[in-house]
């Protein structure tokens, strides 16, 4: 992109237009029933996570080191997802592309790490159709790891897509609700880290 070109972008390139302030709108509307989703989800497992059917118990699986490295891996992500937006508001296409692949990279992470916790956990016995607890555990943590592995899907695209392309004010949208939406599955995480994982050990 050249240095006129990237002047003559707005300071929010991402809100610039008509289509890019509707696509924000859509976003909110699409993840308020995202959050109604995970509030079910959230709802079935605490009224089932006291039906382990004698297999073993949050407190005997959790193991809060791993699921603490998990959650600063994750917040890391959303932190480089800001840095993306940043660079995009400096108008640094390049810079912004290298956060987002950074990004990625620790979303992958976490996934590699969540795969690893599960076949811990059915090691252990714990397996999906074990018990109510198991069920519903599976279910929360597998919609949750489905929404990252969307997430990690929805941003190499974007950057494969525009990688030799100029940032404008057609494709900064797009990368800004890809980020908003990193920053919602961050949020849904630090949730599950509380009421799944600190409220079982506790």
């Amino acid at each position: 992109m050249s240095t006129e070109q990237s002047s003559a972008l707005p300071q929010y390139p991402e809100k610039a237009t008509l289509e890019g302030r509707n696509k924000f709108l859509g976003l909110w509307f699409f993840l308020g029933g995202e959050t109604a989703l995970f509030a079910t989800l959230f709802g079935t497992y605490l009224g089932l996570r006291n039906s382990n059917a004698g297999g073993p118990t949050a407190q005997e699986l959790f193991s809060l080191p791993l699921v603490f490295l998990m959650t600063i891996i994750l917040l890391v992500s959303s932190m480089t997802s800001v840095m993306a937006i940043m660079a995009m508001r400096r108008k640094d296409m390049k810079a912004m592309l290298r956060w987002f692949i950074v990004t990625v990279i620790l979303g992958l992470s976490f996934l590699g790490l969540e795969i690893y916790e599960f076949y811990e956990y059915t090691m252990a016995g714990h397996q999906f159709t074990k018990s109510a607890f198991a069920s519903a555990f599976y279910t929360l943590l597998g919609t949750h790891g489905a929404h990252v592995l969307f997430g990690c899907g929805w941003i190499t695209a974007l950057v494969v897509r525009n990688f030799r392309r100029p940032l404008d004010t057609y494709n900064a949208p797009k990368f800004y609700l890809a980020s908003l939406y990193w920053h919602y599955i961050d949020v849904v995480w630090v949730f599950i880290f509380s009421l799944v994982y600190l409220l079982g050990v506790i």
